[in-house]
């Protein structure tokens, strides 16, 4: 996505984590950065998502059960620290990622409560998510995501969507990138920037087709298919002087993919970045990243 990029300490989102042991290539991130991107992040999801995911919840959890949520690359429990102080109900999340060490700030650092202020409690479920299946989300009532659709291929995400239904579960899948990214001034460099930024999105990487944002999409397709009712929403970035160390390590990493995609932008992009990191200092710079959410409801749920 435009914000799932190689960073100064590391690339710039949740990691995909689908098998018992990590591939050796799955990207890393630092605390330091996902922590930098956690306010944008809350501050972009599509909370108008959230009254239909809590109308199926209520019709699918029985009185005093509680919602078990499986969430998928999860970093450092950002999507929990989000959602669970929102949702009604006692709540034990399931948190996967590759990175131990990011798993383990996930689990202690979520939510006591929910929004009823009934308890919300935490496991950590190390490992790569690729393979998951319907019975490695048994017992589960929900599945979430964030930042981690354009990360996977096409081959994955029907995995995933294949996974849910077989399990009859919901997903909510937040900030996906779409493809759009707007500066404020613009130049004429930015656009130039932005497609090859894209199709480095779309790169293959280890191997693996990446859907960049192709993602949401693809997504919608996938569950569609199993008869799921599908809402996105948009949940962009919103950048301005508040927000001016998010700004500079968000420019670092789109220009240095860019180029690296087309390394004869390089040049020209060294040139930009300078300018741009030097608006963005002065306070003169404002940037909105195009993001998706996705919520995906089973067939004869509720929420409809």
């Amino acid at each position: 996505m435009g914000d799932n990029i190689t960073a100064p300490g590391g690339p710039a989102g949740a990691a995909p984590a689908l098998a018992d042991a990590p591939p050796e290539d799955a990207p890393r991130y630092t605390p330091e950065w996902l922590a930098l991107r956690e306010p944008a992040d809350a501050a972009a999801r599509a909370a108008e998502l959230l009254g239909p995911l809590r109308a199926h919840l209520a019709s699918a959890v029985p009185p005093g059960g509680r919602i078990v949520v499986r969430d998928l690359g999860c970093g450092t429990g950002s999507m929990g620290r989000w959602l669970a102080p929102r949702l009604p109900g006692p709540q034990h999340w399931i948190l996967h990622d590759h990175d131990p060490g990011l798993l383990a700030h996930a689990v202690t650092a979520l939510p006591a409560a929910a929004a009823d202020g009934t308890p919300v409690t935490a496991a950590a479920a190390p490992g790569d998510l690729t393979r998951l299946d319907a019975a490695g989300l048994a017992g589960a009532t929900l599945v979430t995501a964030s930042a981690l659709l354009d990360l996977l291929t096409a081959a994955e995400v029907e995995a995933l969507a294949d996974a849910c239904a077989a399990a009859g579960l919901p997903a909510l899948l937040t900030i996906s990138v779409v493809g759009r990214v707007g500066l404020d001034p613009a130049e004429p460099f930015d656009a130039e920037l932005a497609a090859a930024f894209n199709d480095h999105q779309r790169r293959e990487h280890g191997g693996r087709r990446l859907l960049g944002p192709d993602a949401v999409p693809a997504a919608r397709a996938a569950f569609e298919r199993h008869g799921y009712v599908v809402r996105t929403a948009p949940s962009p970035w919103r950048l301005g002087p508040d927000e001016r160390a998010l700004v500079a390590e968000w420019l670092r990493g789109w220009v240095a993919a860019a180029c690296e995609q087309r390394p004869e932008l390089a040049a020209e992009g060294e040139a930009y970045l300078r300018r741009r990191l030097a608006e963005c200092a002065a306070g003169r710079l404002r940037v909105v990243v195009g993001h998706d959410d996705l919520l995906a409801l089973p067939p004869g749920g509720g929420g409809r």
